[in-house]
């Protein structure tokens, strides 16, 4: 087996699994895998997982990795904040929600973070496309801003609030406070909806 006949195959799937080998060329060699990431010709991006390094320079793809390597996930906290314009701060780690258990990988592309929530309380994203007709599954705006008030208890109180500095016109303007209201009956949680109040409250909505 050579490196460009193995490339040849799997290239276009961008993220590959060890399985999707096997199931091309069921008696594959896998220490050519751990071969080939010594050599950097592969990137593993969690046990299990690889990429090609060429995805590294192509938009968008450390992003949809965060899909594919922790499944079912989608983009959502800080990096949908920050995406939205909702945030000041460029986010360097790519945060995500799961109904599996809290997890986090790092690899060359970015940091990968999971949050867990139960499973009906996985709802409220979308699907972004990318340049290639590939999709990202990304919290709506409503989504992302309710995940991170029922995450982190801290935003209990107007300072904490201020100090995440969201940007008033996009409150004013884009956030549908609808659907943000739809949503939050559907996490039942008393908690949230008393942050949810005390966040109008401190940005004047």
């Amino acid at each position: 087996m050579t490196f460009p006949e193995f490339k040849n195959q799997l290239f276009d799937l961008a993220c590959f699994t060890g399985f999707q080998v096997y199931a091309w060329k069921p008696g594959f060699d896998r220490n050519n895998l751990t071969r080939w990431v010594k050599k950097g010709y592969l990137i593993r991006l969690r046990q299990g997982f690889y990429a090609f390094p060429e995805y590294k320079s192509k938009p968008d793809y450390a992003l949809y990795f965060a899909n594919r390597i922790y499944r079912p996930s989608y983009i959502s906290l800080h990096t949908a904040l920050s995406f939205y314009g909702m945030i000041p701060e460029a986010v360097v780690q790519i945060t995500s929600i799961t109904s599996l258990k809290t997890a986090f990988f790092k690899n060359d592309f970015s940091e990968y973070a999971y949050k867990n929530v139960k499973e009906n309380l996985i709802f409220g994203y979308e699907l972004k496309p990318m340049a290639d007709g590939r999709s990202l599954q990304f919290a709506s705006p409503e989504k992302a801003l309710l995940d991170l008030l029922y995450l982190y208890p801290f935003y209990d109180n107007e300072q904490e609030l201020e100090e995440l500095r969201l940007d008033e016109d996009f409150l004013h303007n884009e956030l549908n406070r609808e659907l943000l209201m739809d949503y939050c009956t559907k996490f039942q949680s008393k908690v949230l909806e008393s942050r949810v109040n005390l966040l109008f409250k401190t940005y004047h909505l």
